[in-house]
């Protein structure tokens, strides 16, 4: 009897000290653990997928893309910790879009500069409007809800490098997880789209370009990244933007959903899908050249947010949507090397292009 009680005491205990009783079931592999034994093994596996991956070295400037939410939010706060814990030797900045969405974005920036304030990191802010000469409400209001994500993802990665470049940093962290690439494998599957396919579930992407950027959350799944938020009374803002309900990543992002309570480690069976994809040889991959309106990235003649710059400001906003035509059309162009295209990046603005 007293043995059958010892057993039945030890199985309510953290199965990795036995000594706590357990706050969570980890979704990732389903063990029940503790709150302190979850914030170590959290932490630890990052810290793992950093050192593994060699993602950074001493002495570099990295930007934390920052946008207030969980995933920016928890992956500010873990990496300062690391990069002390560990001595990692890194200078650390936060980097925040501004989109200019009003009800959204402005209280959301408003968490950033808390976050600012509690990490100590030094705060950059990029907007659309100074960059490009619109908000995401003026162009919603031209182009309406159904393809403002294409506007809005199109200026965000632009948005993003153009900060970096202001910043002078060696590389950008961003608080992709999981979920996110998991999600993205099935959507370049659905879209056909080879290239995209290729680098999605790569750690690390546009080595060939003036800022690389990094997924410190790779293998992280969204519902870890909550709960650590959760624990650790992280501030951070959890509206979803009113402008997405309608993207088409939404039902991507439902049915891995679906998947993940069927079978937790879906998550990661479709990333390792994604990795071992092999594109054939005889695919044609665009080939990487420089906008010749603002020196920023592009296979065409016109990088896409200067193709859509163009249509918004004639007003045709729907001429830069879908496959690449016109003035944007197969122009192949001279190769400039990574250090040319920051240089070039940082001193032009699109917004301020006359088209």
């Amino acid at each position: 009897m007293e043995a059958k009680s010892k057993k039945a005491v030890a199985s309510r205990l953290c199965c990795l000290c036995n000594l706590r009783r357990p706050v969570l079931k980890r979704p990732k592999t389903l063990q029940q653990i503790c709150r302190e034994c979850f914030y170590e093994v959290f932490e630890e596996e990052i810290h793992q997928v950093i050192v593994q991956n060699r993602l950074f070295k001493s002495g570099e400037r990295v930007a934390i893309g920052a946008s207030g939410g969980k995933d920016s939010t928890v992956l500010a706060y873990v990496l300062s910790e690391l990069n002390r814990r560990h001595n990692y030797g890194l200078d650390l900045f936060l980097l925040s879009i501004d989109e200019g969405i009003t009800g959204y974005r402005d209280d959301s920036l408003e968490t950033v500069k808390r976050n600012e304030v509690q990490y100590g990191l030094p705060l950059q802010i990029v907007s659309y409007k100074d960059l490009y000469g619109w908000t995401m409400d003026e162009i919603v209001k031209m182009i309406g809800l159904k393809n403002n994500c294409t506007f809005c993802g199109v200026f965000r990665r632009q948005a993003l490098d153009r900060g970096a470049a202001l910043l002078k940093v060696d590389k950008l962290v961003t608080g992709h997880n999981a979920d996110d690439i998991a999600e993205t494998v099935l959507l370049n599957i659905l879209r056909g789209d080879i290239a995209r396919l290729s680098r999605c579930t790569s750690i690390t992407t546009g080595e060939d370009g003036p800022i690389p950027r990094c997924k410190p959350f790779k293998y992280t799944y969204e519902k870890e990244i909550v709960m650590y938020a959760y624990f650790k009374k992280l501030d951070y803002f959890s509206t979803e933007c009113i402008y997405s309900p309608n993207a088409y990543r939404g039902f991507a992002r439902e049915f891995i959903k679906d998947l993940e309570r069927i079978r937790p480690r879906a998550i990661l069976d479709i990333i390792k899908s994604g990795e071992d994809f092999r594109i054939a040889t005889t695919t044609k991959m665009p080939e990487q050249g420089t906008c010749e309106r603002c020196g920023y990235i592009s296979s065409q003649k016109w990088c896409k947010a200067c193709v859509l710059l163009e249509g918004l400001n004639r007003g045709l906003p729907k001429m830069g949507i879908g496959r690449p035509r016109g003035v944007n059309g197969d122009h192949k162009m001279e190769t400039k090397k990574p250090g040319s295209v920051a240089k070039s990046i940082e001193s032009k603005q699109c917004g301020s292009l006359d088209f």
